[in-house]
């Protein structure tokens, strides 16, 4: 394809482009780029905020160019410091290794894996010099690391700043190093990393990579960046029927949003979409429900999706319980008197990621246990009979004392 028509499909969505006549200059010369894309395996899900970069490495991949997905099984045991607050845990070797291998299955849901180089950047960082981090220390300043919004705001506010968090822009951008990147690409709230990754590949005499960064994909609560921690994403590994009800519970400009960055229709299909919702002629839910079958035929199939419509409309519309209900079995040492507190309940079949996490939903009061609302966090329930535990909407399982 012809260099200047690539730039205009490549810059199509993206936020910047640093800078764009490079861009054009590599792809004038009419060789595939290598074009980078580093997530440390931090968490064992990828989400729907992460589509929104891997659709774009498959339009580069569909354009001829190719895509190395870095996965960071040593900067994870460092943390990613981006827009943190304070310090971030660091991960153990074990659970980097478990996450990675997740991820690597995950991305080739979106991304062709004859086209993509799968590469870990402990086989280069692994065996790194205590001479060599020194010598990378020392192209950078601090007073350039405090250029960082979420470092300068945490030194002004006196909040703690741990010397190795200097060092993952730092090591980060020396992978650009070591894979002589044309492109990376991140979310916006990537940019300083990635531009310490152009200014070390100058440093080390080789041509800096051009950066494309990306919108950051807000969560359900249509607020704040979509993460596991804040429960609020759309896992692409979750049930068709999970993924179909997340995307029906957004609110109608939420779901606009979604059209544009992760739906993956063509910019003059989904201003059509917003027209015809304007003008009343198309309903929001059919819009919703559209949107959501698009994102499950995409991680699924096409029957999944249709099965997955059908079961939102059963159970919504027609207050039917879903077909086919977990059926999770409790020890009998998790009792009391045939007892069990509810929010252990709700742990062990696996619809809160803790006790904490369990109380706040049926504070928010969604939460039921055989047709009836629970608000008391304190309660217990009799599993001497088999029990209907529901969460939200759309969560249902059957318990029974093991």
């Amino acid at each position: 394809m012809d260099p200047l028509q690539q730039l205009e499909i490549i810059k199509a969505g993206c936020v910047e482009l640093i800078p764009e006549a490079e861009l054009l200059a590599k792809l004038q010369r009419g060789k595939p780029l290598r074009v980078k894309w580093g997530a440390d395996p931090s968490a064992p899900d990828l989400h729907l905020g992460h589509t929104v970069i891997l659709q774009k490495l498959r339009t580069l991949q569909e354009l001829g160019h190719e895509i190395i997905f870095l996965i960071g099984d040593f900067t994870a045991l460092i943390g990613d410091p981006s827009g943190k607050s304070e310090t971030r845990p660091q991960l153990s070797e074990k659970q980097v290794k478990q996450n990675a291998e997740t991820y690597k299955k995950q991305v080739f849901k979106i991304l062709d894996a004859r086209k993509t180089r799968v590469v870990f950047n402990s086989h280069w960082l692994k065996n790194i010099k205590l001479a060599d981090v020194i010598h990378l220390a020392s192209q950078y300043t601090v007073a350039r690391m405090l250029e960082r919004d979420d470092f300068l705001s945490r030194f002004d506010a006196l909040r703690p700043i741990s010397i190795h968090e200097f060092l993952y822009p730092l090591i980060q951008g020396y992978d650009s190093v070591q894979l002589k990147s044309d492109i990376e690409i991140g979310g916006t709230d990537q940019k300083f990393n990635l531009l310490v990754g152009r200014e070390l590949q100058r440093q080390f005499k080789a041509e800096p990579q051009v950066i494309i960064t990306l919108p950051i994909l807000e969560g359900l609560d249509g607020q704040k960046k979509m993460s596991k921690s804040l429960n609020n994403y759309v896992g692409i590994t979750e049930p068709p029927e999970e993924i179909f009800g997340k995307i029906m519970s957004i609110s109608d400009d939420l779901m606009l949003r979604y059209y544009e960055l992760v739906s993956g229709l063509p910019a003059g299909e989904i201003l059509q979409i917003k027209a015809e919702l304007k003008a009343e002629k198309l309903h929001p839910k059919e819009a919703k429900m559209r949107l959501a079958s698009i994102l499950v035929k995409r991680f699924y199939s096409s029957s999944a999706a249709r099965a997955a419509a059908v079961e939102f409309e059963s159970i919504f519309k027609e207050g039917n319980l879903p077909q086919d209900i977990t059926l999770v079995k409790i020890p009998t040492h998790e009792l009391k008197n045939g007892k069990l507190w509810l929010p252990r309940a709700m742990v062990l079949c696996g619809m809160a990621e803790g006790t904490s996490d369990a109380r706040r939903l049926i504070a928010q009061g969604g939460v039921s246990v055989n047709g009836q609302k629970i608000t008391d966090e304190k309660a217990e329930i009799d599993i001497t009979h088999e029990v209907l535990l529901q969460v939200g909407k759309r969560r249902f399982a059957r318990i029974i004392c093991a």
